[in-house]
């Protein structure tokens, strides 16, 4: 399986995830699922609730009228996104104990390195973390 972004929408987290650092950022992913491909449409930033640079909550009301919008456009709910402003583009122990959809996707920007770093994760039984391909493309 390989996951499509669009520059456009990877610019977005980018700008969210440095405007709110050293605060973690986030939002939810759109899109469309075909067989061996997700084509990610929207990134919806999200209110980070616990303004914390270790952890996140997204605000309730934010993540219902956004799920309203996915569904209106005909899109999927991918999964989410969350930034790490000082460790590496993987899963944490907490974010691994808080996945608890497997049907999701887990996506994490790296803010640690000079250079950005975007990874997708899908996570099972909230402890067993597989990377995904994710390709950034012109458009999707």
């Amino acid at each position: 399986m390989i996951i499509k972004l669009s520059e456009q929408e990877y610019h977005k987290i980018l700008k969210q995830a440095e405007d709110e650092f050293p605060k973690e950022a986030c939002g939810l992913m759109a899109g469309l699922k075909r067989e061996d491909e997700i084509e990610i449409t929207e990134a919806f930033p999200m209110t980070n609730v616990d303004d914390s640079a270790e952890h996140f909550s997204m605000n309730p009301e934010e993540q219902f009228a956004v799920v309203k919008e996915i569904r209106a456009k005909d899109y999927e709910l991918i999964g989410n996104y969350h930034s790490h402003p000082y460790t590496p583009s993987r899963p944490s122990k907490e974010d691994k104990r808080l996945a608890y959809d497997e049907d999701k996707i887990y996506f994490i920007l790296s803010l640690k390195d000079e250079e950005p770093v975007l990874k997708a994760f899908e996570i099972m039984d909230q402890q067993h973390v597989t990377e995904i391909e994710l390709e950034i493309v012109d458009s999707v």
